[in-house]
């Protein structure tokens, strides 16, 4: 069995489990490496008894789970993997502490908006993609990654004026304004990123 590319903490227990230094680095290490407490003791120089009482923290908040078990020495020895490759921790385990509403903020160009807005996405998320496992169903999303390099701020406002001219273009011709429709949330950004190290000087995007 496959473990899952990314998971979505939604408890603060999952969450505080986690974030413990040690535990952070059990995790990790069973990432790099499925394991067993008495192999993580001899990798990490620690004692297994104390391996054992973290394991069994970070099992019961489900972020590790039995890859399988072999006999050795007159005894079954469990080996550990993370239940996922990566975690992200639903921004709603702060309680109403959580991002605050986009649309309370009301500057879509603000970073207070767009972290906002990125925070609701996760927590949306994270309830849906619950539902559907319960459900066994795919969730239906689609998501766009792209990089662009415009030569100016008037080109940046420029840029971004024609991309929400096209957003609300295809909305408007695809919205069911009566029916029982489907409904979709759909969310765009553009924030200063990284210059890749695969682009030439002649590339506009990547």
């Amino acid at each position: 069995m496959s473990t899952e590319a990314v998971a979505v903490l939604r408890t603060p227990a999952a969450a505080l489990a986690l974030l413990d230094p040690e535990r952070c680095r059990l995790a990790e290490a069973l990432s790099a490496q499925h394991d067993s407490a008495a192999g993580l003791a001899r990798r990490l120089g620690e004692t297994r008894q104390r391996i054992n009482y973290h394991l069994r923290v970070l099992e019961e908040a489900g972020l590790i789970e039995m890859a399988e078990a072999r006999q050795r020495r007159g005894r079954v020895e469990r080996v550990m993997r993370p239940s996922a490759q990566r975690f992200v921790i639903d921004p709603a385990t702060v309680g109403t502490l959580a991002g605050a509403d986009p649309d309370a903020i009301g500057d879509r160009f603000s970073a207070a908006y767009l972290v906002a807005l990125a925070a609701r996405a996760i927590t949306e998320l994270a309830a849906l993609l619950a539902r559907a496992a319960t459900r066994r169903q795919r969730l239906a999303t689609a998501s766009y990654n792209t990089r662009v390099r415009l030569a100016s701020p008037a080109h940046y406002r420029a840029f971004v004026d024609e991309l929400n001219e096209a957003i609300a273009d295809v909305v408007a011709r695809h919205h069911e304004g009566r029916g029982e429709g489907r409904w979709f949330r759909v969310i765009g950004a553009a924030y200063p990123g990284p210059t890749p190290t695969n682009v030439t000087e002649n590339s506009t995007s990547a």
